[in-house]
């Protein structure tokens, strides 16, 4: 007796993660996924293998076991085969040449080209109810995302099925309210795939809540995005017309960027209305809209009259490309582990870092020298005081002393003892640059030191450089170690691990620059922020990411607000100009008024300079981009007006966003929201993974690696992916490179997925861990998924029948069949299972549940097992199975909609309505809940028994190459007896064309000789009479290997269970699952010793 290596558990069953456990996505998952011809999409779906195969893929002789359809697919073949032979034989002994054999006849047919199909032109009139035209129609045969995807959004959008609906009171819903403002795009350029990641996300839970009948806005809007906007603008400007924003003014060019945004603010709706992004557009905002720029004047002067504004001259991060100062968090330091050149940009030559440059100060009146060293040579030029440790022996007699400075000769630097110092570290020594580095700034500050600014905006040396005037800064690192050692005083340069701070946006090294800003106080507004997480006012998601909230607000300092920029929002503060008088100092706070209105800025100066004329003058700078995206919550929603949406909206509901933006904009928005209306912005963040590409790399234009959603959705030859590259900014060194990664990424191009497809596998890469590594295979790989559901549909469409009319409710009528109690057990188990998972924000966890239902269970078992009924079955039998049918596959069209809006609205709109159902849209359908009544557990093990008795009949058959044959089922108590007897037509139907005698005998009776055996589970295992059909030694091998494998699963099993951790940390309901499985291995490891005896036997018979 032999067993066949396609056992199984009972279908749907899950495998405990203790004993085997499943990454979030496996290998074998996305190699399941991109296998074009596979039905099993996700290996994590599988249902038939043996407990011991389900930890080995391979036999003994360490050869892949092959899978029951390649069993089936070879024996095909090979009776394919026989019967060409014979017909063939047949052919030639009668000496007939006349005719053409079927055979050929059928090949001819296959090989006959197929009339192409007509381009699908939409017949439907924009914004009114698609026409859908009947299934039988040629260009409806399969599924066809251009097809499905056409007219229903235009039609969601007028109908304002996407707009909140309140309560007859103006208030949000009793069910609730959900709501999410979208992380506004740039309107740099156009969205990639991170955005696609956030929408699909985001999407899916307003959706999911729309349809559980919550009052929903999901709202719309762009970001003007200052720095990265102005600077993709400045340099289009330059490539096309050769020219700098100063040669078109301030007035013109910022003309020419509102044209840009114009342009882009289009494309980037246009994606997200084919995303299928269920926005409502008439809330729809930009950060500089005038409600929106309102708000940032609010703020600006609130918080600058109560004192948390404030003016002060102090160091920035100087952008030399873009000419401005930035934050310390759009600052990243690159990391150099010695002497490295890098590009840097203005300079043909790379420039040198990671050195660290030593020399001699000389003392002035004696001939003493003093070593120092420095990264940054240059800077040498601002020095204005040498520091050292005040318990230092080495240094203590020139404390107080002064050095010369050996290229500016009137320029005396006194030696300063200060405990920053630390003596152990080079020579103790430490020259002193206040206005050009962090630390000399607080040294210069204690010692009231001078503060000396050598550099111009321009990276340009100013007057104080002495003789180096006017040259750019790195030229000056090399010009000053020349003629440092023409003077004698250099002493070495030495390899110096480094960290080089780089502008995120233009890659530029950035140098610290004392400049009169503005600047906010972030201590108690931080102190604030940290309050309402810890109180769980806010939770955010995952943990990790709140660890690194917490400890960024901790250490948090103040915030630069001012960019020297002209697209943004201008400050509105005003510099007071007193007639007759010299300028005043710009860094002086008490010289500066803002003001909502000029006029009111204009009061406020003449009450606090009563009785003086003067002129205001206001300050040129725009505010950093994230203060006005730190309002957006609810400046989007009327704030600071008292509007509707502000009373009954806010706070929102949940943030979706990146955690790379988790300090730039979300602390923001808490800090600033908790400040300015007393409430939190919102009461949960989700931050999900970043997107990369297939080898793991963040997506960069300079790779080429940066994916358009849309050429995913449409489809893209490699040639237009090249062509792309060119119309963009993008450097002409870098267009070679990225043109040669899409090259080896795309050989092919990109085929057309579907915006279904993209969406559904976004979300179930969505894990809650680590970044995504994005593989456009898997994505294609779901559209044939899409291609099952619009399959089934229709087939079911098919078989109901024009006449059909639903039940008035999808409750039980009492009249179910056994596979129909099953599949509406399956049905209410996932609808709770995946309202579950959503609520958790389990993003994988509820497609895989969604996807499990429909493939492994409504497609593969009940659609195909309720054929036979629906064909042979009694009229009351056929009128069941039907409902059943609508059921089933309803609940799976709405339970799958947020995932996959297109494809589900095309099918829904295709079935029949209940009774008295007058909803207009899958759209407003309520979404599947758990029902109690549906609930069948004992139906549930039941019909998996029919089935996994018949899957044995069937395998067995399959791998002996048997067309009939004998069969026993022995059951091994008395409940499974009962169902396998009861249930023998069922059986028998789901064996397929198989002709097949099938006895059932107990655990009493002795196991039939002569046969090979499938163990179905712990209750049941097949026998199929093979004696003198098969080769006895080679079985006999077969079943000793299987054998070694169930027992070792055993010990495996054994050895989890008898750990006392695993009993103390591991619930009972898991404990119960790994006992099952221990059960299940045991029964195989007996029934392969029995095989093996019988087979022994059966030799010396």
């Amino acid at each position: 007796m032999a067993t066949n290596p396609t056992s199984c558990n009972p279908v749907g069953e899950r495998i405990s993660s203790i004993s085997r456990p499943e990454p979030p996505t496996s290998n074998e998952t996305e190699a399941a996924i991109i296998d074009a011809t596979n039905p099993d999409l996700m290996s994590l779906h599988r249902t038939a293998t043996t407990a011991s195969e389900r930890n080995s893929e391979t036999d003994a002789g360490g050869k892949k076991a092959k899978t029951e359809k390649e069993l089936e697919k070879e024996r095909k073949k090979a009776e394919k085969a026989k019967k060409f032979a014979e017909k063939k034989a047949k052919t030639a002994a009668t000496a007939t040449a006349s005719g053409v054999s079927k055979t050929k006849e059928k090949k001819n047919k296959l090989e006959a080209k197929e009339e192409p199909l007509p381009e699908y032109v939409e017949e439907t009139p924009h914004g009114q109810k698609k026409v859908l035209k009947p299934f039988d129609d040629p260009l409806y045969k399969a599924y066809n995302p251009t097809i499905v995807e056409s007219a229903w959004y235009a039609w969601w959008e007028k109908e304002g099925f996407f707009q909140p609906e309140f309560g007859p009171d103006g208030k949000a819903k009793t069910e609730g309210c959900f709501v999410i403002p979208e992380p506004p795009p740039n309107v740099t350029g156009l969205l990639h795939m991170g955005h696609a990641l956030g929408n699909a996300l985001q999407d899916c839970l307003i959706r999911w809540n729309r349809m559980k009948g919550k009052t929903v806005l999901w709202l719309p809007g762009c970001d003007h995005a200052g720095i990265s906007t102005q600077s993709v603008v400045e340099n289009m400007l330059w490539r096309r017309q050769g020219k700098t924003k100063y040669d078109l003014g301030r007035e013109k060019f910022t003309e020419l960027v509102w044209d840009w945004k114009d342009e882009y603010h289009q494309k980037i709706n246009s994606v997200l209305r084919r995303m299928g992004g269920s926005f409502d557009w008439t809330r729809e905002a930009f950060t500089m809209d005038a409600n929106l720029s309102a708000a940032v004047t609010e703020t600006f002067v609130r918080l600058h009259e109560e004192g948390t504004i404030y003016r002060a001259n102090r160091l920035v991060n100087w952008c030399v490309k873009l000419n401005t100062a930035l934050s310390n968090l759009e600052v990243v330091n690159k990391e150099l582990e010695g002497r490295t050149l890098l590009d840097v940009p203005g300079y043909d030559k790379k420039v040198e870092f990671g050195v660290i440059v030593h020399f001699f100060y000389e003392m002035d009146g004696s001939n003493e020298k003093i070593e120092v060293a420095t990264t940054r040579p240059e800077t040498m030029l601002g020095d204005t005081a040498i520091a050292v440790h005040p318990n230092d022996e080495r240094y203590k007699h020139l404390v107080g002393s002064n050095a010369r400075h050996p290229f500016i000769t009137d320029r005396l630097m006194p030696v300063v003892a200060d405990d920053y110092v630390d003596p152990e570290f080079g020579t103790g020594a430490v020259k002193i640059t206040p206005a050009h580095d962090p630390n000399d700034f607080a040294i210069g500050q204690r010692h009231g030191l001078k503060f000396l600014n050598i550099l111009n905006d321009d990276g340009t040396l100013n007057s104080n450089a002495g003789p180096y005037v006017g040259q750019k800064r790195f030229d000056v690192r090399r010009t000053v170690v020349e003629g440092l050692k023409a003077k004698g005083l250099y002493v070495k340069t030495e390899d110096n691990p480094m960290k080089v701070p780089l502008c995120d946006k233009s890659k530029d090294v950035i140098e610290p620059l004392m400049k009169p800003q503005w600047w906010m106080k972030m201590r108690d507004l931080a102190e604030d922020a940290i309050k309402v997480v810890k109180d769980g006012q806010i939770k955010i998601r995952p943990e990790s990411a709140e660890k690194s909230y917490f400890r960024w607000l901790e250490g948090i300092n103040d915030w630069c607000l001012s960019r020297q920029l002209w697209w943004g929002h201008q400050a509105p503060a005003y510099f007071i100009q007193f007639d007759g008088e010299p300028p005043g100092d710009n860094s002086n706070g008490e010289l500066w008024v803002t003001g909502r209105t000029i006029e009111a800025a204009e009061k406020k100066a003449k009450a606090k300079y009563p009785g003086k004329n003067f002129i205001l003058h206001r300050d040129p700078d725009v505010l950093d981009t994230w203060f006005s995206s730190g309002l957006w919550p609810f400046s989007t929603l009327g704030w600071p007006k008292e509007t509707n949406d502000m009373a009954h909206l806010y706070p929102t509901s949940v943030l979706e966003t990146g955690w790379d933006i988790l300090f730039f904009w979300i602390a923001r928005m808490i800090m600033l929201g908790v400040k300015l209306t007393g409430q939190v912005p919102f009461k949960e963040v989700y931050c999900h993974a970043l997107v990369r590409d297939s080898d793991g790399r963040k997506m960069s234009k300079s790779l080429g690696n940066v994916i358009d959603p849309m050429d995913v959705i449409q489809g893209t030859p490699l040639q237009a992916l090249h062509d792309k590259l060119l119309l963009g900014n993008l450097d002409p060194k870098e267009v070679v490179n990225a043109t040669r990664f899409q090259k080896q990424a795309f050989p092919d191009g990109i085929p057309q997925c579907g915006t279904d497809a993209l969406r559904f596998s976004l979300v179930s890469y969505t894990t809650g861990g680590g970044d995504i590594n994005f593989d456009v295979k898997v994505i294609h790989g779901y559209r044939k998924f899409c291609n099952k559901i619009y399959q089934a549909t229709k087939f079911v469409h098919g078989k109901l029948g024009k006449e059909f009319v639903p039940q008035k409710s999808a409750k039980k009528t009492g009249k179910e069949s056994l596979a129909e109690r099953w599949i509406l057990h399956k049905f209410t188990t996932a609808a709770k299972e995946v309202n579950q998972a959503l609520e958790a924000r389990e993003f994988q966890q509820a497609t895989l549940i969604v996807y499990q239902y429909w493939y492994n269970q409504l497609c593969d078992v009940y659609i195909e097992n309720s054929k036979a009924i629906i064909q042979d079955g009694t009229e009351k039998e056929k009128r069941s199975a039907k409902d059943t049918l609508y059921t089933a596959l309803e609940g799976a069209l709405t339970m799958i909609h947020p995932f996959m809006p297109f494809l589900t609205e095309e099918l829904w709109q295709r079935l029949p309505r209940r009774p008295n159902d007058p909803t207009p849209s899958i759209v407003k359908a309520a979404y599947p809940e758990y029902d109690n009544e549906m609930d069948d557990p004992s139906s549930e093990a039941a019909y998996e028994l029919v089935m996994g008795v018949s899957k044995g009949v069937r395998s067995l058959m399959a791998e002996y190459s048997l067309k009939d044959g004998k069969v026993y089922v022995q059951t091994h108590d008395d409940t499974s007896n009962n169902t396998v007897k009861e249930q023998l037509p069922s059986i028998k139907s789901l064996c397929g064309k198989v002709a097949v005698s099938i006895e059932v005998i107990s655990r009493d009776q002795e196991k039939p000789t002569g046969c090979v055996a499938f163990p179905v589970s712990s209750n049941a295992a097949v026998f199929l009479h093979v004696k003198g059909r098969v080769d006895i030694d080679a079985e006999i091998s077969k079943a000793q290997a299987k054998l070694k494998k169930a027992t070792d699963g055993a010990q495996r099993q054994k050895k989890i269970l008898n750990d006392p951790a695993y009993q103390q940390k591991v619930s009972k309901e898991l404990q119960e699952v790994e006992l099952k499985k221990l059960a299940d291995f045991e029964a195989e490891a007996q029934n392969y010793k029995v095989t093996i005896e019988h087979f022994k036997k059966l030799k010396l018979e």
